[in-house]
Parts: C-alpha cells; sequence; structure tokens
C-alpha cells in the first residue's frame, strides 16, 4: 500500500487513510514518504494524540534506521524534546502543532502535515487540521495533509477535505467476542481480576486490560497481587461466561505473585504518568519470554504496538475530557466507551494469531456507534485564544464549535484580559505561548514578584493534578502545605506520596518553563495563594454576605455557599476554584483560598466603580434608587438616593417589565385581538411587512415602544390602558392600520343586516394562527350559499351556528354542505324546541333574520 500511498501523494496534496491497529501507518507511512520528490528534503510533522505513542513511534522508527532519536527521527511533547537540525520526521502532541503553525504560518521546512489516530477527534487535531487546511489554501498550495485513521467515516471526512481516500484492510487475525459480567455488588477490580484469571488459564499469550485510568489500573494492580494460584476451570475456556461458570482455589496470604497454573507472570502498568523508562519496558516482550498482564488506559487501544497479546479484557470505559462547570475546566470524566473503540480494543487481540476479547458489560447494553468529538464537550476557552491569535474565527472545522460555548469562552477571555473586544491582546499572546488553560495562563504570568511566580508555578500543578488529599477538606491552603510537607521529607497522613511527587516535578517544570531561578517558599498564609488563585479565577472571587456567614455572592452574579464544617468558615473574601454546578440555590463550594482585599484593589482598581442605580426591585415589586459601591457585581455598601434622576425611572421600569413579562401591562380584549390580528396577517398576508409581535420581539424592543409610554412615571401600575394601547398600535403605520382593517376586520355584515364580531386567536404552542371565528344565530344566515372569507379571500372563517338560545349547533367552514346535508337534520330537531323562530324549508331562499316569527304566524 505504501507506493499508492506516495503515487496518491504524487497527484493530489491531501489523503485519507484508513488501516486498522497495526497495519503500520504510523511507523511506516512517514520513513516511506522521506524520499518522495515534492518533499524536496524538508520535514514531515506527524500530530499524535498521546505523549506514550508519541515517544514510541518515533523510538521504533528511529531503531529500524539504526539511528538515536533525535537524529533523523525525533519527537516533541509538552515539556520534553528530542530533535535536532538533522531531524526531518518530528512526532510531536498536544499543542506543539497548534504553536508551529501559529509561529510559521508559512511552516517553512515543513513539506506534509500527518494527523495521525484521527479518530479520536482530540480538538488539537481538529484545531490543528482546520489551521493547516487555512495554510495551505492561502499560503501553502504544495503543502501535504495525509489524515490517517482507523475507526472513522473515511468517506465523509474525504469528501469534506476534498480528498482520495485509501483503506486497507490490515493484517488481523480473527478474535473471539464474549461477554464477562460482574457478580451482584462487585467492584469493577474484582470483576477485571477474575477475568485475567480466567484468561491466563484458558488462553496463551500476553493479557491486556483496558481500564478508565490510572486509579482504576492501580486498584486491579492490587487486586492481581492477591491472586490465588492454582487456577481450577470448569468447561472449556470462553464456555458459560454468562453464568460466570469460573470457580478458584481458596485465596493464599496476600502479596505472593500472580502464577498461570504454576507459571510466574508479570503485570505492568501503561499509562502516560509513568517514566520513560517504564513504558519502554511495557513496550517490549519480555527477555526470557515470561508471559506478562498489561494493565492500560486507553493509550493501549491505538498508536503504540504491544507485542504478544493474544487475551484482551475491556472495562467498556474510559476517562475523556468533559467541560466542569465546577472547576472551570475541561475534566477527565468516566464515560461509557463507543462502539467504534470496543472494536478497536477488541482487535488487538488478533495482532500475531487468533485470540479473545472479554468484555466487562452485559451483552444487553448497547454503545454509541462513534466517539463524540471533543469540540462539542470541551471548555473552549483555549481554541478561542487560538482563533483570535489566527485573526478569525472562520476556519474549517469536521465538527464546527457550539456556539454557545464559543461566545462564553470569549467573555471569559475578555476577564482575563486575553481578549479586547474580539482582538487578543498582547497579554493574551504571551498566555498562548504558555499551552496551557488560559487561566493558569493568565495567573503564571500575573505576578511580577520572582518568589509568586514560583508559588503560582505551585498552584498550577496543584490545578491540574489530582486531588492528593484522601479526605474532604475544602481549603486549598491545606492542599499546598502538605505539597512543602513533602518537599521538607514528612509526607501528611492525609495525602498520597505519589500524587504530591508528580505534583512536585510538574511544579518544577513550570518554573524551568518560566526560565524562574526561583523556588517556592517553605510557607505562606493561606491569602497569598488566594491573592494569585483570583487573576485565573476573576469571575469567582467572593465576599461573605453580611446576614449570612456561609453565604458567598460572587463576582459573576451567581451564589456560592460554604458547606457548615468548612474549613475556610469565617473568612470574609474567597478565590473559589472549584464548586458544585447548580441550578437551583447556591453552589457548594468544594475548594477556595482566602484573599486579601486590599491587595485585590491595588491590583484591580478600574473593577471598583461606584454608581448610582434607579432598578427595579423583583422581590419589593417597586423601583429601587440606591448608590452603590462594588467590586464587579458583588455590592459592597449600598446608600438610598435623595434626589434620584427621574429619566431613569422609565428604564427601571423597561426592566420590570423585562422581568416580569408581557402579562404585567394593561392589555385589554380589544388590544389582545388587535395583536392577534396583526400576527395572523404575518402569516396569511407576508407580502405586507407587518411588525413581529411575539412576546419575544416585543421584550427585545421594549426602549423603542414601550419606554416612551413610562416616561415621567414611576410605578408600573400607573401605565393606563390607552397610553398602552397606543405605544402598542404606534408600531403599525398608517397605511398599514388602514390594511389591517381591511384583510382582517374586527366585525363582518351578515345577511341579517347586523355586523358580528370576528375573534382571532394565536397558537403560542406551534406559534401558528388559530382559524378566525365568526359566531352568529343560524336564521341570520339564510340565503347565504358560501362561506365568509378575509385576508383578500385567503382565509375561510370557522362558522360557530348557533341556536336561537345562543348555543353552537355545528362548526363548519363550509356553509353550502352545511345547508345540503347537515341543515335538515338539525331543522327536524329545532323546530320543535324553537317553534317561535322560522325554520324554513329552503334555506337558500328564506329571509335571513336575527327574530323570531312575528306573533301569530
Amino acid at each position: 500500500m505504501l507506493p499508492e500511498i506516495r503515487q496518491r501523494l504524487a497527484q493530489h496534496t491531501r489523503l485519507v487513510l484508513e488501516a486498522p491497529p497495526g497495519a503500520g501507518k504510523t511507523t511506516q507511512v512517514p520513513p516511506a514518504l522521506l524520499e518522495a520528490p515534492w518533499l524536496a528534503g524538508r520535514r514531515i510533522v506527524m500530530l499524535e494524540p498521546r505523549r506514550v505513542a508519541a515517544r514510541a513511534a518515533a523510538q521504533f522508527m528511529a531503531q529500524q534506521r539504526g539511528e538515536a532519536v533525535g537524529e533523523t527521527v525525533g519527537y516533541r511533547i509538552r515539556f520534553e524534546s528530542r530533535v535536532s537540525a538533522r531531524t526531518r520526521i518530528e512526532v510531536v502532541t498536544e499543542g506543539i502543532l497548534t504553536r508551529m503553525i501559529q509561529d510559521d504560518p508559512t511552516l517553512e521546512g515543513v513539506g506534509a502535515l500527518l494527523f495521525d489516530e484521527f479518530h479520536e477527534r482530540h480538538l488539537s487535531a481538529d484545531l490543528g487540521l482546520a489551521l493547516a487546511l487555512d495554510v495551505q489554501a492561502g499560503l501553502r498550495e504544495d503543502l501535504r495533509i495525509v489524515v490517517m485513521s482507523a475507526t472513522l467515516d473515511g468517506e465523509r471526512l474525504a469528501q469534506w477535505l476534498d480528498a482520495p481516500r485509501l483503506a486497507s484492510e490490515g493484517r488481523g487475525f480473527p478474535v473471539r467476542i464474549a461477554h464477562f459480567p460482574a457478580r451482584r455488588e462487585e467492584t469493577l477490580e474484582h470483576q477485571a481480576r477474575r477475568a485475567v484469571e480466567h484468561a491466563l488459564a484458558g488462553h496463551p499469550g500476553d493479557v491486556l486490560v483496558f481500564l478508565p485510568g490510572r486509579r482504576e489500573i492501580e486498584r486491579v494492580h492490587r487486586a492481581l497481587e492477591q491472586a490465588r494460584p492454582p487456577l481450577r476451570m470448569q468447561g472449556r475456556a470462553g464456555e458459560g461466561l454468562r453464568s460466570t461458570t469460573v470457580s478458584v482455589a481458596a485465596s493464599p496470604p496476600p502479596g505472593l505473585p500472580l502464577h498461570a497454573q504454576g507459571e510466574e507472570v508479570d503485570v505492568l502498568e501503561l499509562h502516560g504518568d509513568l517514566p520513560v523508562e517504564q513504558q519502554a519496558r511495557v513496550l517490549q516482550p519480555h527477555a526470557d519470554g515470561r508471559r506478562r498482564v498489561v494493565l492500560a488506559t486507553n493509550v493501549a487501544e491505538s498508536s503504540v504496538t504491544l507485542p504478544g497479546v493474544r487475551v484482551v479484557i475491556d472495562s467498556g470505559l474510559a476517562r475523556e475530557p468533559r467541560f466542569d462547570p465546577t472547576s472551570g475546566f475541561s475534566r477527565l470524566e468516566v464515560v461509557a466507551i463507543a462502539q467504534a473503540s470496543a472494536d478497536q480494543r477488541a482487535g488487538r487481540a488478533g495482532r500475531v494469531a487468533e485470540g479473545w476479547a472479554y468484555r466487562l458489560w452485559p451483552q444487553s447494553q448497547r454503545l454509541e456507534p462513534q466517539r463524540r468529538p471533543e469540540i462539542a464537550q470541551v471548555d473552549l476557552a483555549a481554541l478561542a485564544l487560538e482563533l483570535a491569535a489566527w485573526g478569525g474565527g472562520d476556519l474549517r472545522f469536521p465538527d464546527p464549535p457550539p456556539p454557545g460555548a464559543l461566545a462564553s469562552a470569549r467573555d471569559l477571555l475578555r476577564r482575563l484580559g486575553a481578549l479586547e473586544g474580539e482582538a487578543i491582546t498582547p497579554l493574551g499572546r504571551r498566555m498562548l505561548a504558555l499551552g496551557t488553560h488560559p487561566r493558569l495562563a493568565a495567573m503564571l504570568l500575573a505576578p511580577q514578584d520572582a518568589d509568586e511566580r514560583a508559588l503560582a508555578c505551585d498552584l498550577a500543578a496543584l490545578l491540574e493534578a489530582r486531588d492528593p488529599l484522601r479526605a474532604r477538606i475544602d481549603a486549598l491552603h491545606t492542599r499546598w502545605q502538605a505539597l512543602a510537607a513533602f518537599r521538607a521529607g514528612r509526607t501528611p497522613p492525609e495525602a498520597s506520596r505519589s500524587a504530591l511527587a508528580a505534583i512536585d516535578q510538574a511544579a518544577r517544570a513550570w518554573r524551568q518553563r518560566l526560565r524562574l531561578d526561583a523556588r517556592p517558599p517553605e510557607a505562606a498564609p493561606a491569602h497569598r495563594l488566594g491573592d494569585l488563585l483570583k487573576f485565573a479565577f476573576p469571575d469567582r472571587v467572593a465576599r461573605q454576605h453580611p446576614a449570612d456567614p456561609l453565604r458567598y455572592p460572587l463576582s459573576n452574579g451567581r451564589s456560592a455557599r460554604l458547606f457548615d464544617d468548612s474549613a475556610l468558615y469565617g473568612e470574609p473574601w474567597l478565590v473559589i476554584d472549584e464548586l458544585r454546578h447548580s441550578d437551583r440555590g447556591d453552589a457548594p463550594i468544594l475548594r477556595a483560598a482566602p484573599l486579601d482585599p486590599a491587595r485585590l484593589e491595588r491590583d484591580w482598581p478600574e473593577r471598583f466603580v461606584v454608581e448610582d442605580r434607579v432598578v427595579w426591585d423583583a422581590d419589593a415589586r417597586a423601583i429601587s434608587a440606591v448608590r452603590e459601591r462594588r467590586f464587579e457585581r458583588i455590592v459592597l455598601e449600598r446608600r438610598p438616593l435623595a434626589k434620584p434622576d427621574p429619566a431613569r425611572y422609565a428604564d427601571a421600569l423597561v426592566d420590570a417589565v423585562r422581568q416580569l413579562g408581557l402579562s404585567a401591562l394593561p392589555w385589554t380584549d380589544t388590544l389582545v385581538q388587535w395583536r392577534a390580528r396583526v400576527r395572523c396577517l404575518r402569516v396569511w398576508c407576508p407580502e405586507h411587512p407587518w411588525p413581529e409581535l411575539s412576546e419575544g420581539a416585543l421584550l427585545a424592543t421594549l426602549d423603542d415602544w414601550l419606554k416612551p409610554a413610562l416616561r415621567g412615571l414611576s410605578r408600573l401600575d400607573a401605565l393606563d390602558a390607552r397610553a398602552f394601547a397606543d405605544a402598542l398600535i404606534g408600531l403599525l403605520d398608517w397605511s398599514l392600520r388602514a390594511k389591517l382593517d381591511a384583510l382582517a376586520p374586527t366585525r363582518i355584515a351578515v345577511p341579517s343586516g347586523l355586523e358580528r364580531p370576528i375573534e382571532y386567536g394565536w397558537d403560542d404552542a406551534h406559534d401558528a394562527p388559530v382559524a378566525p371565528v365568526l359566531a352568529v344565530k343560524l336564521q341570520e344566515l339564510f340565503g347565504l350559499a358560501d362561506t365568509p372569507r378575509i385576508a383578500d379571500g385567503r382565509v375561510p372563517l370557522t362558522l360557530h351556528l348557533l341556536s336561537p338560545a345562543g348555543r353552537p349547533l355545528q362548526v363548519t367552514q363550509d356553509l353550502r354542505g352545511f345547508w345540503e346535508r347537515t341543515y335538515p337534520e338539525v331543522r327536524k330537531e329545532m323546530k320543535g324546541r324553537y317553534p317561535k323562530h322560522p325554520w324554513p324549508d329552503d334555506p337558500w331562499t328564506a329571509t335571513a333574520t336575527h327574530r323570531a316569527k312575528p306573533r301569530g304566524t
């Protein structure tokens, strides 16, 4: 297939390549393109979605050439680079490709961009591809773009890219699928242990176990350390799994090595937090051929090759990013995988021979067909900053970013100082260069003092990491104190040593990234953390409520609440980095730090304002005129205004209507009918410029049509019905008012010589007109053959034909049909009941009347 790939890229600048895991696309395609004439000695850059896979791919390709990593083949990932002037194949990950394109839009020296494992639909890959297409369209027509995938709708992607598509079936062997259900109330680690014991006893080769993340891997590892030799099986391997027929001998003392029928087995872990040496060990077979059980995240789902695997055990779970409003970041959540991922994981068992895949979920459980793209479910602040730096938001994405999420992201960037309007600021460009979430970047760049910058590095590492404390404590300072104690050689009992070690390493990497020689302080007051944290969370600065010590209004206008046993009780000011999102009531505060209000005012004096406000008080249902001192939307002081500006009352009353709705206005029946007539004619006679009178449209334009009528008033109930009607009717000019009366009259003449009202209506549920109704006594329509119509004859009236007592006899829009078919029956029934009223045999020629028959007839 490699010759065909070279041929297609000689003819086209884009290509979609589909091949299953193990087909060689990651490690065979880049070297195969090195001597292509169109490359002309330039570099190939391949985007790899995971750090483990990026290192492994570069190391494999380098070994194939008999070279060290960093010569012809190298890699760059966050905080680590192995490239040189001789490097021609560069494997990059995370935001590295985006930085390359932003820093050099011409991509000088780069001849091809390869997007590996694109089916994972990471946001960085979507953005990188969108930028690459823009570069290709405007600056580099010769740039080759190859999108490589294992499980993706390649035809759809090829059509979107306007690119040829190549597909390879790969070299897989058959894999038998079985479901290995959990026992009642069984934990994942015990179910996985039973499945591993079953696989080792019944199948040859290594076992690959897919688990959501590091935490689950550690739990399963501990469970396997207590595995119990020897294993005894009932029935042949793979039979009876739904009834769980596996049985094992009694458990030995804990700590013994895992055995498979007396054979010692290695249990290894594979995840992104492992040191490079341990990752390399997992990717190589055991030197003496010993069997292995590899506990892996979905990093092993694609990109990396694990030799010797014959059995896959799949939890059906993965940790994927989801936007978490509690923290303001995208967090990893345990979710069910898609069917495409399940198929790909199972395929790992068929790389060297026939294999088995055991799924730890019921066979009845149905999975989503494809993985949802990250762009649809993560925080978009970083994306919005990248788009602003690029100079426009009209890039082509396979799935466009949701407009609401993108707008919220831009609002946050303006608070952080990264945007002014839609344009990126100098601070925004510095934030972008750090390659982290804009919140953290703003915090890392804010302090001028070296010690505070080192402390900010600690905070960034703490916020990015998993919580090092085992107990629920809402004080961020407690976590930092645990980190300081770890550095001094005394890990607190309530903290995880491994978690603190990872945080310390990440903080050190941040100091190196910022070229910072200063070390973090050995001790720091709690408010010093908050003084820095506010630069990341300006929207979550909070002040204690004067009447409720547990309640904290936030600078974004919302409100949060401490737990009763909070370690932060009594703090007058907080900055909250994590809270539990709530649509009702105060959001519980999960983690925060106190801050110094004097420092807050020194850092952000422009956010403290004094303003005279004349507003509608919804609780009091009256206008409130006060002078307020505020930090953003937190009211610090409020005093009544002695002489408020009368002109501002109208604004407050308009706000009242926005809050209360149009029903708060003095509607009359006549005005309700007038509004319905106009709304109906927008549908019936759209050739005329009728105004939009829906509730949303009227509320959106209150300043235009209602505010003039409110001037001089101080109460909403002082607006009388006549003034309100004049304001609303004023939305129609004189020519439209005449057309309204002609096309949708309020009354219509009937054959009896009288005029009867027409009733109009609007169906809000379906946002459509209701058929207009003419209610009239049957005798008043004698001699009329056809149903009356309005709106230039386009709309028939719905006739409510009434008895002499005013009760409905028939509802119809077909008067002719009524006279011909229904009237004889009605006449027969009604003539005896209402003998004083005419019931002629021939209604066509009878005289219409609204009266009873003359006496004596």
